[in-house]
């Protein structure tokens, strides 16, 4: 197989299940960030997103969730070298919270960012599934 990795990375909701790989292979990870403080907890950030400035500088300075990435990154570096060298096609990398909206965001955001700078060859694919879902339009839940 000589076939270049493509590695999916989504954020989702857990109220609203675990998304389906569509690649039909089956597996990968499904990481649960919701051990890391949730800013939708807090009235001022209950509608915005993992990528928005205040909830990026509130996870990275009041949560432990550099320490939960740099954990992550150790586990997928060594499978994506894996599965690089062998040849696979398809690996699925989820991230799931409450809503699907600001610790789950954030992580995916951050893992596909590391994943692109680490392994240019490697193509990422990255779905906010519970946001795109709704069109970026947040409310409080």
């Amino acid at each position: 197989m000589s076939e270049k990795l493509t590695v999916n990375v989504r954020s989702f909701s857990y109220k609203k299940g675990i998304p389906q790989d569509e690649s039909g292979n089956g597996g990968g990870f499904v990481f649960d960030c919701r051990g890391i403080l949730n800013p939708g907890r807090i009235q001022d950030y209950k509608t915005i997103t993992g990528r928005d400035k205040n909830v990026i500088e509130y996870l990275e300075t009041k949560t432990k969730i550099l320490e939960f990435l740099d954990a992550i990154y150790t586990i997928i570096d060594l499978t994506i070298e894996d599965y690089s060298t062998r040849g696979f096609a398809n690996l699925e990398i989820n991230f799931g919270c409450t809503g699907g909206q600001h610790r789950s965001v954030y992580s995916a955001d951050a893992v596909s960012k590391h994943i692109q700078e680490k392994f240019p060859n490697v193509n990422v694919v990255v779905n906010h599934v519970e946001q795109e879902s709704k069109n970026w339009i947040n409310e409080i839940y």
